[in-house]
């Protein structure tokens, strides 16, 4: 999610909370910055990308991947965090290349879009963050970084790693996570896929991203965002506000629980809780899915038994079938 940093004062950005109806912009490799990370998580373990620019040119949606993982006429790259605890722990955004900082914000509330009483964000839908000039027409936009946190001014030079400030939940957003722009000569440009002359066309082709940030930005079709086990039954609300209570020998029940993110039509998720001698808690196999899911939770548990909890490895398997075949798994252990 996104908008427009500072629109007034900086001519290269679109009006405030105005995306472009166009699909992303044909740029040539020739002379772009190599981008690196622009976030300090490990993509697939601390953090996921959760949207990918939007480059049907029509009111659908297509990833560069000729996937679903996006929304329509988003011009940027979602890296997400799996929760506030990440972000209360704070996560570095960083410049993904070097450059000249042209543009900053800071002081907008943390708070989702969503929540009771949140102001309005028209205009300021960035939230705080950070604008970077590469030079040769090019420039990254950072956008919803925690309030108090920018670290840069504006005419600051920086290099690539230079801290720019925290990932939070300023602007319009529901989740922790960065929102990464890149644009040349002011229009929007998918890192992944720069050359847009054809964006019904899903092809591999060269991208703005070094080798190592590449690698690490490998694309999934879906993934396990986080999971867990927890006492008592489990919200989206208390698993994005970070506030699951891990079971103990005294919890009422013993719930496991898993959050996948962009799970396409047709999968099938399958959730199995065990106990410390192997024997069944509780299973489940939903009905296929119907639509793409930004995310999902899903959950299976029991009641503590008269006995108690026996003590020892509790385990929890969780599995997204896909046309016959496990597509995602994770498995999850607590010990009692």
């Amino acid at each position: 999610m996104k908008g427009a940093l500072f629109s007034v004062v900086l001519a290269l950005l679109a009006p405030a909370g105005v995306q472009s109806a166009a699909p992303p912009a044909s740029a040539s490799a020739a002379g772009a910055p190599r981008l690196s990370l622009p976030i300090a998580c490990d993509p697939g373990r601390t953090c996921e990308i959760q949207h990918y620019v939007d480059r049907d040119p029509g009111p659908g949606t297509r990833d560069y991947h000729c996937g679903l993982q996006t929304y329509d006429r988003h011009d940027g790259i979602d890296i997400r965090l799996p929760d506030m605890a990440a972000e209360r722990r704070g996560v570095a955004v960083l410049a993904a290349a070097p450059g000249v900082v042209t543009g900053v914000r800071d002081g907008e509330a943390d708070i989702s879009i969503r929540a009771p009483g949140a102001p309005s964000i028209a205009g300021r839908e960035c939230g705080n963050g950070v604008l970077l000039d590469h030079g040769g027409g090019w420039a990254t936009q950072y956008c919803h970084m925690a309030r108090g946190s920018v670290a840069v001014k504006p005419g600051q030079k920086v290099e690539t790693g230079t801290p720019l400030g925290r990932v939070g939940l300023s602007g319009n957003t529901e989740f922790p996570h960065l929102h990464l722009t890149v644009r040349h000569d002011g229009k929007a440009v998918d890192p992944f896929a720069p050359d847009a002359t054809d964006p019904t066309q899903c092809r591999p082709q060269a991208t703005l991203w070094a080798p190592a940030a590449q690698a690490r930005l490998a694309y999934h079709a879906g993934a396990i965002l986080n999971g867990g086990f927890a006492d008592g039954p489990v919200s989206m609300e208390t698993l994005e506000g970070g506030q699951v209570a891990v079971p103990t020998a005294g919890s009422p029940m013993i719930i496991f629980y898993a959050r996948g993110i962009a799970l396409l039509p047709g999968d099938e998720v399958e959730l199995a809780l065990t106990d410390p001698q192997g024997a069944s808690l509780a299973q489940a196999r939903r009905p296929p899915l119907a639509a793409w899911r930004a995310q999902d939770l899903s959950f299976v548990g029991r009641k503590r038994p008269a006995a108690g909890w026996a003590k020892g490895r509790y385990v929890g398997d969780y599995r997204v079938w896909r046309q016959g075949k496990v597509a995602i798994s994770r498995r999850f252990e607590l010990t009692i």
